[in-house]
């Protein structure tokens, strides 16, 4: 990144800022590989309100797309989108936590998922099962990474964790996204790709969560990873409504995580199953500030704002944090399972009831 181009950029903001009397100072800067960030200072008599309202004024100045306008710790940040946007590949981040002792091992703990880097440049990891955490809903539009956040994560989950600790169910309506884990040892069941069987197995693990609760069981935790939910809940009607939702109440004590994408994240559609249920949230760009507020559960998120293409908030207990999530490319996927196999020291599998 050029520095003199930055430098004549944070010049050309604070220009904007006190042409429109809401003068303010760029006092430093993050470069990501997908944004560029600005840090600004208003002056006493700048109100906040004033310089959020001028987020067109500053992306044109810059000749930007967009630029979006954020509070954090006592300042300002303005981010536009990079002309050059570099890719995170998730397996050369990966490679950077197995050289960092701490990181690597928090890692191997069960539940614990790598999302991508933080916008302080700090990988950010996700453990699912933490009891804050247990069910994670990622919603965003076509085009804004979702299905590829859902991947990510159970990449992770893959490479550092062994199939007898962590084991997973994949519903994957389109066929197409997670072929990838198509042989991992860590799937209770060969993908599911129509609604039949995600009933079935949606009636079995409800069975299974039960039983766990019966005997006290949480090991190894079971993540059932959902694509298009609002899809699978139109076409499985109030049976699948109900099997998700004694799920989602009920399988933290149990030792059961649900991961569900949606990109229609409507009150109409969702209703009840995620209002209360999905504590944490990892919203990318959405069509409307209607739609971000459903999808994150708080006011004002900014995710319609947001850059697609992998830009996601991640939000819990109330917090927002920006992340880029890491990418699984097609090009890696046989580096991928290699490592992936190389990682699973054992197969064992949960014996179904018949």
């Amino acid at each position: 990144m050029n520095k003199q181009r930055l430098h004549q950029q944070a010049d050309r903001i604070e220009w904007v800022l006190a042409t429109h009397k809401a003068p303010a100072k760029v006092t430093g800067g993050r470069v990501t590989p997908r944004t560029i960030q600005f840090h600004v200072t208003p002056s006493a008599t700048t109100k906040v309100s004033k310089l959020e309202n001028l987020a067109e004024e500053i992306a044109l100045a810059l000749d930007a797309p967009a630029a979006r306008i954020s509070r954090s710790n006592g300042q300002i940040n303005i981010e536009i989108p990079r002309q050059d946007v570099q890719p995170l590949r998730l397996l050369d981040l990966c490679a950077q936590l197995q050289d960092d002792g701490l990181m690597a091992q928090a890692m191997n703990v069960a539940g614990t998922t790598l999302l991508g880097m933080a916008a302080d440049g700090v990988p950010l990891l996700l453990r699912v099962s933490a009891p804050d955490v247990a069910h994670v809903l990622i919603a965003g539009t076509t085009g804004s990474g979702k299905s590829e956040a859902a991947r990510t994560m159970l990449a992770s989950l893959m490479l550092f964790q062994r199939a007898r600790d962590v084991q997973i169910i994949i519903v994957d309506p389109k066929a197409s996204e997670f072929r990838v884990f198509e042989q991992s040892p860590h799937l209770l069941c060969p993908i599911i790709k129509n609604v039949e069987d995600a009933i079935a197995n949606l009636e079995w693990l409800v069975e299974e969560m039960t039983r766990r609760q019966e005997q006290m069981i949480t090991r190894p935790r079971i993540v059932l990873l959902i694509d298009e939910l609002a899809d699978l809940l139109m076409q499985g009607g109030a049976e699948v409504e109900n099997y998700l939702t004694r799920l989602v109440q009920r399988g933290r004590s149990a030792g059961i995580s649900v991961i569900a994408c949606t990109q229609k994240p409507t009150a109409s559609v969702l209703g009840s199953l995620v209002k209360a249920n999905f504590p944490v949230r990892l919203v990318g760009k959405v069509t409307s500030a209607n739609e971000a507020l459903v999808a994150s559960g708080v006011a004002q998120s900014g995710a319609e704002k947001l850059a697609g293409r992998g830009d996601f908030l991640l939000i819990a207990n109330g917090e927002k944090i920006r992340v880029q999530i890491a990418r699984l490319a097609p090009d890696a996927y046989d580096a991928f399972r290699a490592q992936m196999l190389g990682v699973s020291a054992s197969r064992v599998r949960l014996q179904r009831a018949a």
